[in-house]
């Protein structure tokens, strides 16, 4: 009995030294930010406010793009009756009323009726080259944060690789655990923000770009079917 017991009371200290041992440990993104030392801090910050910019851009630009791509399925058929019957006032007061990017081009293009079909050609291809450079603003920084973001988080990893060596060959024989994981963390945490603000920034060009190329088409195609109309013969 006195052997059971004994047994009992040893398989009952390690299922509690075993349970001790288990206690699982958390890290906040915070406190993972916060060990990154100074260094860390603000290359994330620098990479926050990229992650903002490139945000707000992405749903400005979005929100115009969808406005600019709405256009009245009846209207070019208004216009070509309008100018069929010799109502250019009434036509330019339709592509007025609609303010779109196609309206502007038809507009253009009414105004110039009377001149030479390539005069009218080369005008609204001016106007489109306008329109198309006001649906790609401030598109381009886009571009540049989804490639500069991951060169920044790459500078923290060196950064932060550079502090760790710096630990190790300054500890005359006895390393810091400490201050080697700081840098240690800051290496890491800033290739991942860095990856994490290059990616957003790369898939939001790269949906503005699809998005802004299916007005210019839709631009084009409409710029045809008005000249195209004005080549008919009366």
């Amino acid at each position: 009995m006195i052997l059971l017991s004994n047994i009992q009371d040893g398989t009952e200290a390690l299922a509690d030294g075993a349970s001790g041992e288990q206690v699982e440990k958390t890290l906040s993104i915070i406190e993972l930010i916060s060990s990154g030392g100074p260094s860390g801090i603000v290359i994330i910050l620098v990479l926050f406010i990229l992650l903002i910019a490139a945000t707000y851009i992405y749903f400005e630009r979005i929100f115009a793009i969808k406005a600019a791509s709405k256009v009245d399925s009846n209207f070019m058929n208004q216009i070509k009756d309008h100018v069929s019957n010799g109502k250019i006032d009434s036509a330019q007061m339709l592509c007025a009323q609609q303010n779109s990017p196609v309206s502007r081009l038809i507009g253009k293009g009414i105004s110039r009726i009377g001149k030479p079909l390539e005069d009218i050609n080369t005008a609204i291809e001016n106007a489109g080259r306008l329109e198309i450079y006001s649906l790609e603003k401030h598109v381009s920084i886009l571009a540049t944060i989804s490639g500069v973001a991951p060169m920044i988080g790459f500078l923290g990893t060196v950064i932060g690789m550079i502090l760790s060596i710096f630990e190790i060959a300054n500890s005359g024989g006895s390393i810091d655990i400490k201050s080697l994981a700081d840098g240690l963390y800051t290496a890491m945490t800033t290739t991942v923000g860095g990856l994490i603000v290059g990616i957003v920034a790369y898939v939001a060009y790269n949906h503005l770009v699809v998005r802004t190329n299916k007005v210019v088409y839709q631009m084009e195609a409409n710029s045809v079917e008005f000249l195209d109309h004005l080549n008919e013969p009366i």
